[in-house]
C-alpha cells in the first residue's frame, strides 16, 4: 500500500476534531494548514486561528500558520466555488511544493458545505497539480465533532466566516 502524507486544510477547529481523530486511526500522517481567505471580520479571522492554533497544540497536529500567506487574497462574499477554489488550490500547490502525496479539507465535514462540489473541485485541482485529492465523506462524524469541541470549550463560529447571507449557515 502507498505510503500517504497528507495536508489537511483546516477551516476551523471544530470541524477538524473528528476528520483529524479519523485520519490519526487510519494511521494516515498528517499535517494541517489553515487558509481561509473567506473569513470576516477580521476579529472572527484572528478568533478562529487562535481556536486552532490551541487544539493543534493538545492533540499535536502541525499547522501551518496564517502568516506564511498574508497578505490573504479575498475570495468574494457568497461565491462557494471560488473560495473553495481558492483554499483546495493553496492547499494542493503547498502540498506539491512540501512532498506531500496528498491533500483534503475538513470542509468534507460539513453537512453545510456542497460536498459534491467540493469532491469535483479536489478532483479537478488534483489534475491540475499532480498531487492526490484524498476524499472521504466526514459528514456522519460532524456532530460528534462539534460535542468534542463543546467539552473541550473550544470557540464554535455560527457561520462560514463569508460576509454574505449565504454564506451564515455553519
Amino acid at each position: 500500500m502507498k505510503k500517504c502524507k497528507l495536508l489537511l486544510h483546516t477551516c476551523c477547529a471544530p470541524c477538524t476534531i473528528s476528520v483529524y481523530q479519523w485520519l490519526t486511526e487510519q494511521m494516515i500522517e498528517t499535517d494541517g494548514l489553515f487558509y481561509n481567505p473567506n473569513i470576516r471580520p477580521q476579529e472572527e479571522y484572528e478568533r478562529r486561528w487562535l481556536t486552532m492554533e490551541d487544539y493543534s497544540t493538545k492533540v499535536g497536529l502541525k499547522v501551518i500558520t496564517p502568516s506564511s500567506f498574508l497578505p490573504l487574497e479575498k475570495a468574494a462574499p457568497g461565491d462557494c466555488e471560488n473560495c473553495y477554489r481558492l483554499r483546495l488550490k493553496k492547499t494542493a500547490d503547498f502540498a506539491k511544493e512540501h512532498d506531500f502525496t496528498d491533500f483534503s479539507t475538513t470542509l468534507l465535514i460539513s453537512p453545510y458545505q456542497n460536498h459534491e462540489l467540493l469532491k469535483n473541485l479536489g478532483a479537478i485541482i488534483a489534475l491540475e497539480t499532480g498531487v492526490n485529492f484524498f476524499y472521504h465523506d466526514w459528514r456522519p462524524e460532524f456532530r460528534a465533532g462539534q460535542n468534542m469541541a463543546q467539552e473541550m470549550k473550544l470557540y464554535r463560529q455560527k457561520y462560514c466566516g463569508c460576509a454574505s447571507p449565504a454564506g451564515k449557515k455553519g
